[in-house]
Formats: C-alpha cells, sequence, structure tokens
C-alpha cells in the first residue's frame, strides 16, 4: 500500500441491505497500492442495513441516521472524518472491478486538473449507461423530450447523441454512483449542496467544480457494474406510481436552474414541459392513443407542484 497517497470512500446506504454487502465485498477485493479507509453512513434504513453491515465488515467506519437526510446529505455528514487526497464516493449497488480504484487514481495524478473523475458504466445486463454527461438547460431537456434532436443536429443534450464510451474525454458532468473527488477540490469548494436531497446534486457540484477551473473527465479504461435505482424502489413512498420520484426530480431541477443559471431558467423550464405535455398529449390524440393522455400532463403537474412548494426554486422543501 502507498501511505502517502489515502482515498476515502463513501457509501451511502438506504434500504438496500444485500446489494450493499455485494458491493462492500467487491471494493474489498480491490488490489491496489493505494490505501484507502471505507465510510457507510446508514440513512434510517428499515432492512436491518446497518447490523450487518457492521458485522460482515467491522472494520469500517458506520453512522447511523435516524431519518433519511437524502443522499448529498449523508454524504456531507463523513467528510470531516476523511484523510487523504482523494474521497471517492461510491453507490451501494456499483460494483468496482480490482484494479478500478488503482487505475483511475493513477489517472488523476497523472491529470491534475481533473478535478472529479467518473467511469465507463454498464448494468447488470451488460447495456451501456450513459455515463459522460453534459449540463442540463431548461431547452435541451425540453428539445430531448419532444425529440427536437433528430431536426436539429448542433443541440448539445445531456446526453449526447455521438458520445464514444471508449474514449475517455472531457465532459460537464459525471454520475455519482461512481466520483472520484479530489480533497483539495472539496476543500476550495465544498462537495454536495445540501439543498438537494435527491437528484442533480453531482451536476450542481460539477458545475461548481467546473465554475472554480477544475476538470471533469469521463474514463474510459475502468468499468464498475451499476443497477441503479434500488434505493428509490425499496420505498414504497417513493415508488408508488413513480411520482414521488419525478417529484423529487422536479423539485431538484428547479433548485439547480434557480442557483446556477438564475430565475429566467426556472420560468422558462415551467413553460417549456408545459408546452412538451401539449406536444405529448397531440401526439396521444392523432396516434388515438386515449390512455396515454392520462399521464401526458403528469411533468406539468409535478413541475407546477415543485415550484409552487420550492418558491421557483428558491427553497428546499425536504
Amino acid at each position: 500500500m502507498n501511505n502517502e497517497i489515502k482515498v476515502s470512500v463513501i457509501l451511502v446506504s438506504y434500504n438496500t441491505c444485500k446489494l450493499s454487502l455485494l458491493s462492500l465485498e467487491h471494493l474489498f477485493k480491490t488490489k491496489s497500492c493505494y490505501d484507502f479507509k471505507v465510510f457507510v453512513v446508514d440513512n434510517s434504513s428499515k432492512d436491518n442495513s446497518a447490523t450487518l453491515i457492521k458485522k460482515e465488515f467491522p472494520e469500517i467506519y458506520l453512522e447511523e441516521n435516524v431519518v433519511n437526510v437524502g443522499f448529498g446529505r449523508a454524504n456531507n455528514q463523513v467528510l470531516s472524518k476523511t484523510k487523504g487526497d482523494y474521497v471517492l464516493l461510491l453507490n451501494t449497488d456499483a460494483f468496482v472491478s480490482e484494479d478500478t480504484i488503482e487505475k483511475t487514481v493513477n489517472y488523476m495524478q497523472s491529470n491534475p486538473k481533473c478535478g472529479v473523475l467518473g467511469v465507463r458504466l454498464i448494468g447488470r445486463d451488460s447495456v451501456q449507461q450513459p455515463s459522460c454527461r453534459f449540463f442540463p438547460t431548461p431547452f435541451n431537456l425540453f428539445a430531448f423530450q419532444i425529440g427536437l434532436q433528430r431536426f436539429f443536429s448542433t443541440i448539445q443534450l445531456v446526453d449526447p447523441l455521438d458520445w464514444q464510451a471508449d474514449k475517455t474525454q472531457k465532459c460537464d458532468w459525471v454520475p455519482g454512483c461512481y466520483y472520484l473527488v479530489r480533497k483539495q477540490v472539496i476543500d476550495e469548494v465544498g462537495l454536495f449542496d445540501p439543498r438537494f436531497f435527491l437528484y442533480s446534486e453531482e451536476v450542481d457540484h460539477c458545475f461548481q467544480v467546473k465554475k472554480a477551473g477544475w476538470e471533469v473527465h469521463y474514463f474510459a479504461d475502468a468499468t464498475v457494474v451499476h443497477i441503479g435505482g434500488e434505493s428509490a424502489k425499496s420505498d414504497g413512498e417513493i415508488s408508488s406510481s413513480g411520482r414521488q420520484l419525478n417529484l423529487l426530480q422536479a423539485e431538484s431541477n428547479l433548485i439547480y436552474f434557480r442557483k446556477n443559471l438564475g430565475l429566467i431558467s426556472c420560468i422558462q423550464h415551467v413553460i417549456f414541459v408545459l408546452i412538451a405535455d401539449f406536444v405529448t398529449a397531440l401526439k396521444c390524440l392523432i396516434k388515438m392513443k386515449f390512455s396515454g393522455l392520462n399521464k401526458a400532463f403528469l411533468p406539468s403537474f409535478l413541475t407546477f407542484k415543485s415550484a409552487w412548494y420550492t418558491r421557483m426554486g428558491r427553497v428546499p422543501v425536504r
């Protein structure tokens, strides 16, 4: 082990007991020249996660929350205890290979301007997942929803159609399921904004990182298997008709736009969502798919609801 470079690995557990144990098992099989310390924050799981994690992996540092404080806040709460040059945020439904940590740290050591690094993500079915992404705007979300990119190839989508998964490259942001960040970056700009309960926290963080002059890179030569969405699906309230989950996304979008692009962008977003829903409803009528009309205006409903409760993205509600 290299005692000069240390990696602090943080996992947030929420009702994913089996996956958490499997993710930690993969992590501790890592063959790396870099010393790492593992921190787990359990967000008041109901499936005995904390007890079993403590039993199977007594060497980790475990904090148990009495309530679910959200993904970003849970990561933030152990930052003061981390040591070393790098902090790795790892989802409990993400499984590293034996050489993943060593490869990614080596890359960052060779690229001193890289402040945040993500890797190639694949599902359990080996299907490539979006891993190299660009900042959302009210217009590019709208363009994707109604399919404008088919007519205007110059639109910069969040997930570009010409993205090459086998090419290491700079990007705007990377998903938080494997999120390697320099401790120096955290010391400069912090980690996650606590206003984000779930979704958009890593998008916002990468925005601040790039604003401070650092770069965000997608590293194609390391692969992590990511199942995705298990914490959300484990909670009946969140998974009920998918509405609570979609509401969280709507709230986070507005908070992100208000913080980074201003009030006008929030107003634009609300208008674009409404227009997109009208287009969706019109398509259903033309194709005589009347059952689709029931859900056509759900995004607008959730966005208007979020706009009201967040005061158009100004205040968090959770």
